[in-house]
């Protein structure tokens, strides 16, 4: 009975610890077969990259400071630079930090240059104001001051107004389609028409009409501060601008294209021939009826002689 007892007890012992494993069996496997399951030990494949479109640049005067990746701005000098604080004494500039454009455009430390203060502290402003990069829009400055105003001096009041063509923009030179960057797409270039002077009158530097001997002053003073200067005569695009800017070459290479035209003189009145015809002009003029010409002698003989045959 003992013996029979025992054996019970053991073989529901061993369906006990059978039922148990099968239960925890069923558990894992519910748990293998479950999504959440799965995807915990199945890797999953990577998501596309995003696409964006393409989209158009805006003008590149909407340009302003933007950001640099990877946390480089915050390592950037948030103070102005040096050639901000020097420029600060000679001019009114709002500063513009990093220009950002398309492809290779765009510059660093770029203000918009909005008027240059004369030793006198007037002040000529700048119309439209220019982007350019602070050094270059230093040297305008200077130029300016130091050398267009003593300039205008010697003929006349000082300048109140530069005429400004154009400044940042990002393009070819000349604009020409797949041509190299212009020195404008570095914020390195300004196009100046002229100036306007404190008495009102206007001084056009491409004018024939306009003074010579100032434009030649000009001319002299922009090619020795700046690395080009393109105005007529120079290639067909500067007829009626000058161009103005800082590019750098090998062993500092400067290039200076801009004639000095004139208008032509008037054309002086043509002597009148003296000729047999004017001569006969000038008898009828005064008055005189000229005579016909004398018959020639032997003109006469041949008449004579036709008269006597007919006569016989």
């Amino acid at each position: 009975m003992k013996a029979t007892v025992a054996t019970v007890v053991l073989l529901l012992a061993a369906a006990n610890a059978m039922g148990n494993a099968l239960a925890q069996t069923g558990v894992h496997g519910a748990a293998a077969s479950s999504p959440r399951a799965r995807s915990a030990h199945t890797p999953q494949p990577h998501a596309p990259p995003l696409v964006l479109p393409e989209q158009l640049a805006p003008p590149q005067e909407a340009y302003a400071s933007f950001p640099e990746p990877n946390g480089a701005a915050d390592a950037a000098p948030t103070g102005p630079s040096a050639c901000q604080l020097r420029l600060a004494k000679i001019a009114v500039f709002q500063a513009l930090g990093t220009l950002v454009g398309p492809g290779d455009c765009g510059a660093p430390d770029a203000v918009q240059l909005q008027a240059v203060v004369l030793p006198d502290q007037t002040k000529v402003a700048v119309t439209p104001p220019a982007t350019l990069r602070c050094p270059m829009a230093e040297q305008v400055a200077d130029w300016l001051r130091d050398d267009v105003t003593l300039a205008l001096a010697e003929s006349g009041p000082p300048p109140r107004v530069l005429d400004n063509f154009d400044s940042y923009e990002c393009r070819g030179r000349n604009r020409v389609r797949a041509a190299a960057l212009s020195e404008h797409g570095r914020a390195d270039a300004i196009d100046v028409r002229g100036f306007r002077l404190a008495d009102g009158r206007e001084i056009n530097l491409t004018d024939m009409s306009a003074a010579k001997d100032l434009r030649a002053k000009i001319r002299a003073s922009a090619c020795a501060r700046f690395s080009t200067v393109l105005g007529p005569g120079s290639d067909g695009y500067h007829e009626e601008h000058i161009h103005l800017d800082l590019a750098e070459r090998h062993n500092g290479y400067k290039l200076c294209q801009w004639e000095l035209r004139e208008p032509p003189p008037p054309q002086a009145e043509s002597a009148a021939p003296a000729d047999e015809a004017s001569e006969q002009a000038a008898a009828v003029a005064a008055g005189e009826v000229p005579l016909p010409r004398p018959r020639p002698l032997a003109a006469n003989l041949t008449g004579n002689r036709e008269k006597k045959s007919e006569t016989k």
